[in-house]
């Protein structure tokens, strides 16, 4: 697929470079550009600002003779400006509107293509950066659909088929004259295992009610977010679907004996430490887990001739709230300098 060199994913925005990509010249602009702080007298200030455009939704389709290739996407914008005049006295001279930040996205999809949406975060943040010189902060938050090629006994050339197993997301920012920053994220990954899972041998005193657990069912939905620590080397659609798996194969284990888990927060560090251990690339994971119960129904108080039956039929009871939240971070630690 066509893309854009890495150089200018990772050039540096200059307020005084030269040539092709230099920043814009402003015209107009106020001798001293009012702040909060000024119109306050000093009594405020405004401690953070920033505006974009939210909700642009963008698919790409890559057409290569017969077989085509397609990624849907929903990009949002933040442009932080040097100047606080468009909040205090309503001068908008210097702002870029947001329909205009919705124009710049679908541009830019049009000249460089899509290969990831880090990469296109980068390109889109990069751009406001290069182009005006009143930006000091450009973001780009984007999520991908999840569509998947149609199997029609071989792969369909160009027929797709939505199959939301999880969300892909990605955040990217950069301040002028820093490095862009990029964090990737995983969402919505509900999984189910019916054995294999317990809970005891926790705190018993006046306050529990909960009895150990030795045989229940495991069911959270993932969330899981990451950094790289190295954007130029990283893989990040190779990240994106070990993340998936590590999380996959730590919960689920073999297909014929599984794994045993004894508790949420077990697995979710299992996961994390496959993760780092396999993608160099990646800092530092954040995952959350919350429970989703699936508790036992209490048949003993019926008769006996109302409840017996197959005993491989086992029936439990869903509940989503209250729900446990189990959490960590993982990250690698600094190497040392001695």
């Amino acid at each position: 697929m066509p893309w854009t060199s890495t150089n200018r994913i990772y050039a540096k925005p200059s307020n005084t470079s030269s040539g092709e990509g230099a920043p814009i010249p402003l015209t107009n602009t106020p001798k001293a550009a009012a702040t909060a702080a000024a119109d306050t007298g000093g009594r405020f200030e405004l401690s953070d600002h920033g505006y974009g455009k939210g909700s642009v939704k963008l698919l790409h389709v890559y057409r290569d003779g017969e077989y085509h290739v397609i990624r849907e996407f929903e990009v949002s914008t933040e442009l932080k400006l040097s100047s606080e005049s468009a909040y205090v006295i309503g001068d908008n001279k210097e702002v870029v509107a947001t329909d205009s930040q919705k124009n710049t996205v679908y541009l830019l999809a049009k000249k460089y293509g899509i290969k990831t949406p880090e990469e296109f975060g980068a390109v889109v943040v990069n751009h406001f950066l290069y182009t005006y010189r009143q930006v000091l902060e450009a973001k780009c938050h984007i999520i991908e659909y999840p569509w998947e090629r149609l199997q029609a006994g071989v792969p369909h050339n160009h027929a797709f088929v939505f199959a939301p197993t999880a969300t892909r997301w990605c955040e990217v920012s950069q301040v002028r004259h820093e490095a862009v920053l990029v964090k990737s994220g995983l969402s919505g990954l509900r999984v189910l295992k019916t054995t294999q899972s317990a809970f005891v041998d926790f705190v018993q005193d006046e306050y529990t009610t909960l009895a150990d657990s030795p045989e229940r069912i495991f069911s959270t939905i993932v969330e899981a977010e990451w950094s790289y620590d190295n954007m130029k080397s990283a893989d990040f659609d190779n990240a994106w679907l070990t993340v998936k798996d590590a999380i996959l194969e730590k919960f689920a284990g073999p297909p014929d004996t599984g794994v045993y888990s004894p508790s949420v927060q077990h697995t979710l560090y299992q996961a994390e430490k496959t993760v780092l251990e396999k993608v160099a690339e990646i800092s530092w994971i954040r995952m959350t887990m919350p429970n989703k119960h699936y508790l036992n129904i209490d048949v003993s108080k019926f008769p006996a001739n109302v409840t017996k039956g197959d005993p491989r039929h086992y029936i439990y009871q869903p509940i989503d709230k209250p729900a446990g939240l189990i959490y960590a971070q993982l990250r690698r630690r600094p190497k040392s300098h001695l």
